[in-house]
């Protein structure tokens, strides 16, 4: 089944952005499916003192192979609905697990 083109990410310069939907005090962590044009991501941290974007940086920084200093919170910082952008050499890479990620769900 071909899905449509997602919203949820763009390649940007050597990177992608990608919004996300942040799920904080779960049993895990854990991609969860869409929300909207978000990807929707469960983390076990709660939302106190920056512990549940700390711990996401570090979850997106597993997902997509890259150190953590390659993921930035742009926006979104204290929201549930966060951006963020991955850099990477390849961006085209960092799309395919996106696409990777979005078949399982």
């Amino acid at each position: 089944m071909n899905r449509p083109e997602h919203t949820l990410c763009s390649v940007s310069g050597d990177g992608i952005i990608l919004n996300l939907h942040i799920q904080p005090r779960a049993s895990k962590c854990e991609v969860c499916g869409v929300q909207g044009d978000a990807l929707k991501i469960r983390l076990t941290s709660p939302p106190v003192d920056g512990a549940a974007n700390k711990l996401c940086r570090e979850f997106l920084a597993e997902l997509f192979h890259v150190p953590k200093s390659a993921v930035d919170i742009i926006s979104g910082e204290t929201s549930r609905h966060k951006r963020v952008r991955i850099t990477a050499g390849d961006p085209v890479r960092l799309k395919r697990i996106v696409d990777s990620v979005l078949t399982k769900i």
